[in-house]
């Protein structure tokens, strides 16, 4: 039950983290912001759980949660960013 719950963390976390990225001149609109960022939250949160030791699912304390909100939001936000920089550069071509 603790993995399910960090699993949703992470994408939700990433989901804002992709919109917060979507604020910028790389936004793809809220629909694929929040996509991206959910799946870049659930690919970095898996990542950071897994070198931190959390990804077992044994454990929901602050520090599993918070690392999971810190890579679900980062990852969300990086990968929005990067996709949107990349449309970007396209479409001025």
């Amino acid at each position: 039950m603790e993995m399910l719950i960090n699993v949703l963390v992470q994408i939700i976390s990433g989901a804002v983290g992709g919109n917060v990225a979507g604020m910028t001149k790389q936004s793809l609109g809220t629909g694929l912001n929040t996509l991206l960022g959910g799946v870049g939250g659930l690919v970095l949160g898996q990542l950071v759980s897994a070198l931190t030791g959390t990804s077992g699912g044994e454990a929901l304390d602050v520090a599993a949660v918070g690392g999971n909100i810190l890579g679900g939001g980062v990852g969300g936000a990086v990968l929005t960013w990067v996709v949107g920089f990349i449309k970007q550069k396209l479409d001025a071509r």
